[in-house]
């Protein structure tokens, strides 16, 4: 057999059409919970320190924190929001009317439509609430909404709060990399998820759903869970769950 007569090779599925993706334009989200804003110094970080005081433990597996005063995160969150390598957002809780977290895109790849969510830290106030369910919705919404082909969702191994979070919104367990940071002085592996725009429709109607008034009784306790809406349509589970 001649190198001509050889059989081509699978290159994977053709991407027919496919041009870049925007870059996150700053534009207000808004939801029936939660609504998020381009994170702003003085608009935000006196709101966002007031939420996170008292609570150093939100700041265990991130890079940077916990801050000893306003004034320090303000000037922090001023220069953070200079770095084109990230886009961040605050979110506002509609329930309780107040700015009570942050998260972020970031490895914004239009050229292979592919984007993260990351830096997520929601206040005590915030955490496992609608609106902080709402607010990554929203975020995972505009990523598709936009024809981007891949949503990742990474974080410290040991943060199994995150792990599961992961999960519990849909995105799809890839694996350990092993020692892939050091962060605070210490070894970081860190656990990867995705979902794909293929499983979006799917997701998003699990998100509808769960979020969709009815699915909470009076006292605003949730009658189905977000995971097990979203169970079936995860390729792969997280073996440490």
């Amino acid at each position: 057999m001649t190198t001509s007569d050889a059989p081509a090779p699978d290159l994977g599925e053709p991407v027919k059409g496919w041009s870049p993706r925007p870059a996150p334009d700053g534009a207000p989200l808004h939801g029936r919970y939660a609504e998020l804003e381009a994170l702003d110094a003085d608009r935000h970080a006196a709101l966002l320190y007031r939420a996170y005081e008292g609570q150093d433990h939100v700041w265990d597996y991130l890079p940077y924190g916990p801050f000893s005063s306003s004034a320090l995160y303000h000037r922090w969150v001023r220069e953070l929001v200079q770095d084109p390598a990230h886009f961040f957002y605050a979110v506002r809780n509609l329930e309780s009317g107040y700015w009570e977290g942050v998260a972020s895109f970031l490895r914004i790849d239009p050229a292979n439509g592919s984007i993260e969510v990351g830096h997520i830290n929601f206040s005590p106030s915030l955490q496992r609430t609608r609106a902080a369910t709402e607010a990554i919705f929203l975020m995972m919404d505009w990523v598709f909404s936009q024809g981007y082909r891949r949503f990742e969702w990474k974080c410290n191994a040991l943060n199994m709060g995150s792990r599961r979070a992961a999960q519990r919104y849909g995105f799809s367990y890839e694996g350990i990399f092993r020692q892939a940071a050091i962060a605070k002085g210490h070894n970081r592996d860190t656990a990867w998820f995705a979902m794909i725009d293929k499983e979006w429709p799917a997701l998003k109607a699990a998100f509808e759903a769960w979020l969709d008034p009815s699915n909470f009784d009076p006292d605003g306790r949730q009658k189905e869970r977000l995971g097990d809406l979203t169970r079936l349509v995860r390729v792969a589970g997280d073996p440490a769950l």
